[in-house]
């Protein structure tokens, strides 16, 4: 029998068969970066984000998604930007805000240098008739959006792997809106939460993954359940994943984790770029 090295890291014990072979390190192409939805509770404030901004570039990170975060205005985001090294590549914007005013929208991004603009859900259900409710009100801006070189992106949860008539939520996303019109967040955890591959839907994406979510899965034997994880302390297949997105084309992986279950979400986000750094990724 090979023996088993534990270590304790949170609540769950994660444990590795001792012995096993690590990814071969690599230059990658995709960079990584801190989903800032993993810290909001250190956000709620300017000058909460402001330390929060310097902490995660302290850590190593380069390129952030802002979401979750205290409301704050553009100008003063791409100057902490600038002070901290920090990129932020992607959003999670107020959906009614993009219908309101799409040239404030883009005017807003735009001073931050942000290229992809995304939503975390589709606030108008995820099933067909939500679907279709909207593309009648999102179809009318996006053209905009495409002209300033922006890119609208939908971010995933298990939801719409749900079937209506043999096809899931996405598949249905993907018939509605061109890739120009609509990229995908693939979010790998909650793919295979839905019962999907992560692998196969980011090939099956590819074109439209611009911009993805990592977070690891693991079962907890406390709660008789599964529980997200940093990267490399589940059990989801990374190095399959990674080979996937180089395949699919993605640009920038973000490490999210919603729920750290008390551990300190800075060094759940450490974990997690250490051992994504040490397979090439910058």
């Amino acid at each position: 029998m090979r023996r088993i090295a534990c270590a304790a890291f949170s609540p769950i014990s994660m444990c590795k068969l001792a012995g096993s072979s690590p990814v071969e390190r690599k230059d990658r192409n995709m960079k990584i970066g801190a989903q800032f939805f993993t810290i909001r509770d250190y956000c709620r404030t300017p000058e909460a984000l402001d330390e929060s901004l310097k902490r995660v570039a302290d850590i190593g990170y380069r390129h952030i998604q802002l979401s979750g975060v205290c409301p704050y205005e553009a100008d003063w985001m791409a100057e902490r930007l600038r002070t901290y090294g920090l990129s932020v590549e992607i959003t999670h914007f107020d959906y009614n805000r993009i219908l309101r005013d799409p040239t404030g929208t883009i005017r807003f991004h735009d001073v931050m240098g942000c290229r992809w603009i995304g939503i975390g859900s589709n606030p108008r259900g995820v099933n067909p008739e939500g679907l279709a409710a909207m593309a009648a009100e999102i179809k009318p801006v996006l053209p905009a959006l495409i002209a300033g070189g922006h890119r609208f992106m939908y971010h995933n949860h298990h939801m719409e792997f749900a079937r209506f008539d043999g096809k899931t939520f996405l598949d249905l996303l993907c018939e509605t809106f061109t890739p120009e019109e609509c990229g995908v967040t693939l979010d790998t955890y909650w793919v295979q939460a839905g019962g999907g591959d992560p692998a196969y839907w980011l090939r099956r994406l590819s074109g439209r993954v611009d911009c993805v979510h990592f977070k690891d899965m693991v079962f907890s034997p406390e709660d008789k359940a599964v529980r997200m994880a940093a990267i490399g302390d589940g059990n989801m297949n990374y190095p399959e994943i990674l080979r996937a997105c180089e395949d699919a084309g993605v640009q920038y992986a973000f490490v999210e984790q919603d729920n750290c279950y008390g551990v300190d979400p800075f060094l759940c986000l450490k974990r997690s770029y250490d051992w994504l750094h040490a397979q090439g990724l910058e």
